[in-house]
Order: C-alpha cells, then structure tokens, then sequence
C-alpha cells in the first residue's frame, strides 16, 4: 500500500513501475562437490550444463571457472523483452572474482539438446573456498513489481521538482523508514531495479544509462559478495532483444 504522504504522487509512480521476478534460493543439503539438481536446472553453483563442443570457461590465469548462477528460462515467468527460453550462466574466477575475471554465457533452446559435459573431476573442492555463494541452492521464482529504487539512476523521479534524496529529509522519521520499504530494491530478481552499496556502474560506462539488469545476487546466509554486497549481470537492450549475450557485463559492490 503507498504511504499517505506519497499519495499525491501515485500517477507519476505509477510510471516508474517495473515487473521484475523475484528469485526463491534455498539452499541443498547437497556437499559441494555432490549437486542432485539436474544439469539444465536453474540454481546457484552446482554442476552447470555445458555442451561438449565449447570450451569449458577458464579465468585469467588459465585455471577452470565454477558455476555461480544458471538460470533456464523456460521455468522462469516471462519478463517483456527477455527469452522465454534457453540457459543463461554467470561462471566466475575461483581465485580473482572479485577483480571481474569473470564469464557469461547463453545457451539457446537448440543448444539444450547437444552432447553435454557430465564429468567435472576436474573441479575441487578448494575452488569454492572463496566463492561469493558457499553452496548449492535450488532456485523458485514469481513475478513481482519494483516500485522503484533510490540507488538506480533510472529511477530519476522528483517530488514537485525536488530529487529523493532531498524530498526524504523533509520526511519524519517515521516517514523515513515508510519511504525506504516502499521503494525497496534488495532481493534475488531477475530484471527490475538495481540496489548497490555504493554507486550505479551504468553512471560511468559509455552509452550504458539504458543498460538492462538481468539479475541480481543479494548476500544473505549463504552468499556473500564482500562486506554485504550484491552481484549484477547487465546488458544493452539491443543485445538482449537479439539474444547476444556476448556485451553483457557483471558487476559487484559491498559497504
């Protein structure tokens, strides 16, 4: 329900709404080498689907990658603009992460039926032990609506011509905690807004202001990006109406 004193604006916030899926992780009882989903399954780590005709992902430094999320489309709602099919992965370095020595992949519906790998002997267990998500979780999703968000700069509305960081230090703070709730962003999703801990990436790229989320990790039990923070994949429109996921990017920060 809007708070009363953002009444006034109810048609203008209306504007700003977004669908966007929200993403379920539960975390298996699986051991970390031991992962009882199916391959084309979408999940956090866990053994990936990767046809044999592609090269596994190596990082920087020549060594595997590892699995951090696989999302398969055709169990996820249908978001405007994204596949309803096909297998997207975010592979990343097991010792270098955290400075974006990072892969994503795509893999479209046709690909699903290719020879896959099925023996990764050749990943051990010490590669997660600085892995941002400490074990294998089943993922679940349903549609939702994000308001808005303070920390998205597409999320540039004002209150009769006054931006939001303004407009809530005119609020009690009462109103404060109101107007926090009401435009939460954080959560596992799929599209929607963006949250950070410090500051919007698609502020400083070239011709990024437009650039899409197509998913965010948020540290909870199990996962941690640093200090609390959250992982994102974004992507050029364009690219992903074309299905090219080749532009994507990931991107970190923590308090």
């Amino acid at each position: 329900m809007i708070p009363i004193f953002l009444k006034k604006y109810e048609s203008e916030l209306k504007k700003y709404e977004r669908e966007f899926v929200k993403i379920k992780a539960k975390p298996t009882k699986d051991k970390i080498l031991v992962d009882s989903l199916g391959l084309k399954e979408s999940k956090f780590l866990g053994k990936p689907f990767f046809p044999l005709n592609i090269e596994y992902p190596k990082d920087k430094k020549g060594n595997p990658m590892i699995l951090i999320a696989q999302l398969n489309f055709e169990e996820i709602p249908k978001l405007d603009n994204f596949p309803d099919n096909g297998i997207l992965q975010l592979f990343l370095s097991t010792t270098n992460w955290y400075e974006e020595d990072y892969k994503i992949y795509y893999h479209k519906k046709e690909d699903l039926e290719k020879e896959v790998l099925t023996d990764f002997s050749f990943i051990k267990e010490s590669y997660y032990e600085e892995s941002p998500v400490f074990k294998i979780h089943k993922l679940s999703f349903e549609k939702s609506i994000d308001k808005g968000c303070s920390e998205d700069l597409q999320f540039d509305i004002t209150f009769d011509g006054v931006n939001y960081w303004d407009f809530e230090e005119t609020l009690s703070d009462d109103e404060q905690h109101e107007l926090f709730e009401y435009f939460i962003s954080e959560s596992h999703k799929i599209g929607g807004y963006a949250d950070f801990t410090q500051s919007d990436p698609r502020d400083y790229g070239d011709n990024k202001l437009d650039d899409i989320q197509l998913l965010q990790i948020d540290s909870e039990d199990d996962i941690m990006f640093g200090d609390s923070g959250l992982g994102h994949i974004f992507i050029n429109k364009e690219s992903l109406l074309n299905k090219d996921f080749s532009k994507a990017y990931f991107y970190w920060d923590c308090c």
